[in-house]
């Protein structure tokens, strides 16, 4: 069973990533260090920590692919939308606005809006799993977040309870 000093502390580490808002990176320093202080204290407050940290370096991962796949179909979407001839009338390529009209910036606000939406779509998430997470860690159950990848490996057997190290031994023999 878990002390009331555990449960908040493990609260903490996962409420200490909405520091996101106000410092920049604070989602994964004040969990760090958090958890870094108190991890070996508790089997409890490690595995918190570690799911608060491998859930925020996975939003991060997430945001970054979603980043590395619209920004280039946004600038091909951007080239392809460019008449020809408009480029090569101009000398300096700079385009005024009768080259563009709305069918062909018709395709970049589509990429541009769906990019917005899913990134917005995956922030909601994210702060409702951390007031979620830190109102489970603090009733003292142990939370893994959803679509997480483990980057910091743990104890596999945090979930189950262990029998004594003299038990194992007395039943392979």
């Amino acid at each position: 069973m878990e002390t009331a000093n555990e449960k908040n502390t493990g609260a903490l580490l996962h409420l200490s990533a909405m520091s996101q808002y106000f410092i920049p990176f604070g989602n994964f320093i004040f969990p760090i260090i958090i958890w870094g202080v108190a991890k070996k204290d508790s089997a409890f407050v490690d595995h918190q920590g570690r799911q608060a940290i491998n859930f925020q370096l996975s939003i991060f991962l997430y945001s970054l692919l979603l980043l590395f796949i619209s920004v280039p179909i946004l600038i091909f979407t951007i080239f392809k939308n460019i008449p020809v001839d408009a480029i090569i009338r101009h000398d300096n390529f700079v385009l005024n606005g009768s080259d563009f009209n709305v069918e062909n910036l018709s395709g970049i606000v589509v990429v541009a809006l769906t990019a917005i939406f899913l990134f917005i779509v995956m922030k909601t998430a994210e702060f409702f799993l951390i007031i979620y997470a830190t109102i489970k860690t603090a009733n003292g159950e142990l939370f893994k977040y959803p679509l997480t990848i483990n980057f910091i490996k743990g104890e596999k057997n945090i979930l189950k309870t262990e029998e004594p190290l003299e038990n194992q031994e007395t039943t392979q023999a």
